[in-house]
């Protein structure tokens, strides 16, 4: 069984990629959001998933390490795509999305990351009247990502996990489907 951790910051497209290539893969998606919003709701913590960011750096971690004992679990059966983020943009500064403790359980075989240019990125949160997000500058966008970057290759060096970066521009979500295809294949 195979346990790929795809990740992209808001607004990279990385779920709406994922999503449709998963049409033609067989492995189970699994957001790592969605795990952690259940537990933390069970708990009585937030309402929704955008307050989670603003919990204290230590009630996330611990919410991240049950999310992680979840997922492996399930990864037992059946081939995992965990949908998440590898960095966390927080008041008190970026987190890891997931750090070591949540490495050493997932064990995960492959790292991808799907990015756009920052404007895109910009872009496509000014349209998203769904979530209510933090204002960011082109500028934060571009840190996001190259801590994106940096992370995953830390992640790849704990788990011996490989690094793919897929780029998914405006007009070319078939490109990038067709790559993420080939990639998990």
């Amino acid at each position: 069984m195979k346990l790929v951790v795809v990740a992209g910051i808001p607004g990279s497209g990385s779920t709406t990629v994922l999503t449709k290539a998963l049409e033609d893969l067989d492995y189970l998606h699994i957001n790592y959001g969605d795990v952690m919003l259940e537990i933390a709701k069970k708990d009585g913590l937030v309402d929704d998933r955008d307050a989670m960011r603003k919990l204290a750096p230590q009630v996330q971690k611990e919410i991240q390490k049950n999310a992680a004992k979840s997922i492996k679990e399930r990864s037992k059966q059946s081939n995992i795509i965990v949908d998440t983020h590898c960095t966390i943009k927080t008041p008190k500064g970026f987190l890891p999305g997931l750090p070591k403790w949540v490495l050493d359980e997932l064990q995960p075989d492959m790292f991808v990351l799907l990015e756009a240019d920052g404007d895109e990125i910009l872009m496509r949160r000014i349209k998203d009247t769904t979530r209510i997000r933090d204002m960011e500058k082109l500028m934060d966008i571009k840190l996001h990502q190259e801590m994106n970057r940096a992370a995953s290759m830390a992640y790849a060096v704990l788990t011996g996990a490989t690094v793919n970066i897929i780029k998914n521009h405006d007009n070319k979500l078939e490109e990038s489907v067709e790559e993420m295809i080939n990639t998990l294949k």
